[in-house]
This record gives C-alpha cells, sequence and structure tokens, in this order.
C-alpha cells in the first residue's frame, strides 16, 4: 500500500522517505511531519499517540519534531472527511446557514420582510 496524504488523500509516492519535517503535501499543503500520518496516533488512547515514551504534541495536525515519527499508508479517511463536511453542514443549517444558501432567505429573513411589508417600510 503506497503512501498517502492524511488530509486529502493524495498519493505521496513523489517524496522520498524519511519525511522531512518540511514536506508538505503537493496537492493540498498540508504538512507531512504530523501525528495524523504517524503509524503511532491514535484518537483511541491518551494524548492520542500509543508510543508511551513520546513527548505530547498538541496540535496533531501541524509539523513537529518527535524521532518517533514513522508514516503509515493508511492515514487518510474519507469517512472522517464525510462525517466532517455532513457535520459543518448541519451546524450551517442550525445556525443560519452560509454562502451555500446565501441565495435563499432564512426563515427569519422572510418574517422580517413580511413585516415590513405590512408596515410599508422598506428596508
Amino acid at each position: 500500500m503506497s503512501l498517502v496524504c492524511w488530509k486529502c488523500g493524495a498519493s505521496l509516492a513523489a517524496l522520498s522517505l524519511p519525511l522531512s519535517r518540511l514536506d508538505e503535501c503537493k496537492q493540498c499543503g498540508a504538512q507531512l511531519h504530523v501525528c495524523k500520518l504517524c503509524e503511532w496516533y491514535s484518537p483511541s488512547v491518551a494524548k492520542q499517540c500509543r508510543e508511551p515514551i513520546a513527548e505530547e504534541v498538541r496540535d496533531k495536525e501541524r509539523a513537529n519534531f518527535c524521532d518517533y515519527f514513522k508514516p503509515r499508508p493508511n492515514a487518510y479517511s474519507d469517512a472522517a472527511q464525510v462525517a466532517a463536511q455532513k457535520a459543518r453542514a448541519e451546524l450551517e443549517a442550525l445556525f443560519g446557514g452560509s454562502a451555500t444558501n446565501a441565495a435563499e432567505p432564512s426563515a427569519a429573513d422572510k418574517a422580517k420582510a413580511e413585516l415590513e411589508a405590512l408596515f410599508k417600510r422598506k428596508t
């Protein structure tokens, strides 16, 4: 199995191993010497790292100096991306939307327009 970007799933076959701390994905620009691309990364354990003596890295998506870093081929998870997009869409729907539904006025905007039309106020 070939190495792929943890963020977008693009192939990293063109890069030489070991990865440099400064290496980035050519497609999305994500930093690659990060916890989320490491074989020791696991969101289900303390500090999200299965390596017991590694120092804690707080930002799992930024390049770090961990000496135990070893890239894993299955770091990209499309399911995680789909879940994040779904959660983002639900938040936008709950809190009044974003640019995706800016063309369609919200219920509050419609009610305000009807109220102003009733009292003949122009917006």
